[in-house]
């Protein structure tokens, strides 16, 4: 028996999340079929996180516990014999049998993208959210620093969350432009649901002047969803990289 650390990067457009839904595709669901196919039956794969749908992974970390043969090198490759074209395995290596890959992960690193061109670009469709207003990056970046250290970020998290616990430490929050594309890039050591995607969201009410540029130390303290922004689509959102 070993357990194998995974790492994968996925378009999730087509998908309901990660996690195995009843009544939807999803990552989770392929790669199980994966490994069945490569000799692993009835695997439990443990991810780092729950992504929810329509949201891509750049670096997604999973870990298995199998009996599976197949060489750790060659894992990848047979992996990805039976993986759609959205999904893709890029590197493994085996772990201590005790490792978990959500509860071992020191932190977490997302990246928002906004195509803020005149008109839309067919290929950033489901890529990124469509924005075609001003935005002064150089504003979102400096407001975007307040969201930086340890809070309780009940304000900034989809109310039928069940998590009792919302404090969480941001290690740094940014937003730049490259061109048409702004990157709002946020890490931290935990996030709640739709966490990033309403940081995202409230930053953008600012530009619009719905709300001041300083008020998001107040909304933290509030503590209330409703002094937050709206939440951001999710075809913008990317796991970029996970810290352990």
């Amino acid at each position: 028996m070993r357990n194998l650390l995974l790492t994968l990067r996925y378009s999730g457009t087509a998908y309901h999340g990660w996690q195995i839904q009843p009544n939807g595709d999803t990552v989770q669901s392929r790669l199980a079929e994966a490994f069945r196919r490569i000799g692993g039956a009835d695997e439990n794969i443990i991810g780092c996180s729950r992504t929810d749908a329509g949201v891509h992974a750049n670096m997604f970390c999973c870990n298995v516990r199998t009996e599976c043969t197949v060489p750790t090198e060659k894992i990848p490759d047979a992996l990805n014999t039976y993986l759609p074209p959205d999904i893709s395995v890029y590197d493994c290596r085996e772990v201590p049998y005790e490792f978990h890959a959500r509860y071992d992960c020191k932190g977490k690193e997302y990246v928002y993208i906004i195509y803020n061109g005149k008109y839309r670009d067919p290929f950033y469709e489901n890529r990124a959210m469509f924005y075609p207003y001003e935005l002064d990056a150089e504003l979102l970046n400096s407001a975007a620093k307040d969201y930086m250290g340890i809070h309780d970020f009940s304000a900034f998290c989809s109310s039928g969350t069940e998590v009792q616990d919302k404090t969480r430490e941001i290690f740094d929050c940014s937003v730049e432009r490259k061109g048409d594309i702004i990157k709002f890039t946020v890490s931290g050591n935990g996030f709640l649901y739709n966490m990033v995607r309403i940081i995202v969201g409230t930053l953008l009410e600012i530009q619009q002047g719905k709300i001041e540029k300083d008020k998001i130390p107040f909304i933290i303290e509030s503590k209330k969803r409703e002094n937050a922004g709206a939440t951001a689509p999710a075809c913008g959102l990317y796991l970029n990289k996970v810290i352990y």
